[in-house]
């Protein structure tokens, strides 16, 4: 493979493409992701307000589309994606399946965090008097930023995985050209290349979220 000024330039499109969804389809999923956490804790049958017949609904549904390879409901929700975003290919078509993939996923990971709070400080804020809302903003989001922190490490490079999955069905960016120069045309180099900036960008992400993790721990200073 001979460095180009074309295939630097695709390249470098390529980082930005996958960025761009990544960080779209990020922001999408913990908007709706953490929202849906609070509600699988809060309704749990020991939870705040207690519901378990919501909390069992909502369970199933999020480990219903859990279950669901990306692969394939990347193409089950095409037509969703062409209605939302106006087409199936390119970077924007990524983003409606991946909010779709990663929000139970990062509604699993909030739950999780949630949990390994002290019951005794959410008793503590209860006794005071603390409202429902007073208690998730003031005691289990700050409890619990350090572990949301990591898992936010954790879904954002899951979501980097699906991005790049996505270029078998035109979806753009560092995955598209790994398949359609790598794959399609043999070129392993252009394949490798795509492969090693895509570890060097999971590897930000991850070391950016242990140090917030760190920085955030009230047990480590």
């Amino acid at each position: 493979m001979i460095f180009s000024r074309t295939i630097f330039e695709m390249i470098i499109n390529g980082i930005l493409e996958t960025l761009y969804v990544v960080f779209f389809s990020s922001l999408l999923s913990y908007l709706i992701g953490i929202p849906l956490g609070i509600i699988l804790v809060v309704t749990e049958r020991d939870g705040i307000r207690p519901f378990p017949l919501l909390q069992k609904v909502l369970g199933i549904m999020i480990n219903l589309l859990r279950s669901v390879p990306f692969i394939i409901l990347l193409l089950m929700v095409l037509p969703l994606t062409r209605a939302i975003v106006g087409t199936t290919l390119g970077a924007k078509a990524v983003i409606p399946p991946l909010v779709i993939a990663a929000a139970p996923y990062i509604a699993r990971m909030v739950e999780s965090s949630f949990k390994e709070v002290d019951a005794g400080v959410i008793e503590a804020a209860k006794s005071m008097g603390a409202s429902t809302f007073q208690i998730v903003w003031k005691v289990l989001l700050p409890e619990a930023k350090p572990s949301l922190l990591v898992g936010a490490a954790i879904s954002v490079t899951t979501i980097l995985g699906y991005s790049a999955m996505a270029g078998f069905t035109g979806g753009g960016g560092l995955g598209a050209i790994a398949i359609n120069y790598g794959y399609y045309r043999y070129q392993t180099d252009m394949m490798l290349v795509t492969v090693v900036i895509l570890v060097i960008i999971v590897q930000i992400i991850q070391e950016a979220g242990l140090l917030a993790a760190r920085r955030s721990d009230k047990r480590s200073r």
